[in-house]
């Protein structure tokens, strides 16, 4: 069990279709605290960057889901959603130093927390934790991409590009898995049931 200081930061990171949204709400209610996605975060931003400075903000601009799944492999949508992470982290490494409006608890979550950046910037701080969802199962990822979509809702582009993007979330989260393992994060291998919440729980030292 871990020490109580009154800060409580949790950072749940894990590739598309993982359910980090869904966790990260159970999470809340469950510890009583906020929660916010990096998606929010990286909204945010954009709203005031410029797309000159900061092209990575707003990749990939000017695709087609259709055209975007057929022009890139994979493991280069991957590594675009990577890289984005690089940039829109400054944006979730601010709003966790200034802990506002939620002074020191809440939950962060979202695709853009990297195991290596958690590690270069709050390593040292006990009362962050991170821990990254993991799901290997091709089939779970398919039949969220195929009823919910990625790139906008499922029924917006044709279901012949989907596959593209059952691959691309299996090759973000290997990646993640082994930057977590890594740096000594702990992986939850999800299930899809509440189990996960306990899993998590347990992971954090909770």
């Amino acid at each position: 069990m871990r020490q109580e200081t009154g800060r409580n930061i949790i950072l749940i990171g894990g590739a598309p279709t993982v359910g980090k949204s869904t966790l990260a709400k159970l999470l809340a209610k469950r510890l009583d605290i906020p929660w916010i996605s990096t998606d929010q975060l990286r909204d945010i931003m954009r709203s005031v960057a410029r797309r000159e400075d900061m092209p990575t903000l707003f990749d990939p601009e000017g695709y087609t889901a259709e055209r975007f799944l057929t022009e890139f492999s994979a493991e280069e949508i991957a590594d675009m959603e990577m890289k984005q992470g690089e940039v829109v982290w400054a944006g979730v490494k601010k709003f966790i130093e200034d802990e506002y409006p939620w002074h020191g608890r809440f939950i962060v979550e979202g695709v853009h927390i990297l195991p290596h950046l958690v590690a270069q910037d709050f390593g040292d701080d006990r009362d962050i934790r991170a821990v990254f969802l993991v799901d290997e199962d091709a089939d779970r990822i398919r039949e969220v991409v195929f009823s919910r979509g990625l790139w906008d809702d499922a029924k917006a582009y044709p279901d012949d590009v989907k596959e593209k993007e059952v691959e691309w979330s299996l090759a973000f989260g290997r990646a993640l898995k082994a930057e977590a393992e890594r740096y000594g994060f702990p992986c939850i291998e999800v299930t899809r049931n509440p189990d996960d919440v306990e899993a998590v729980l347990r992971a954090l030292g909770d």
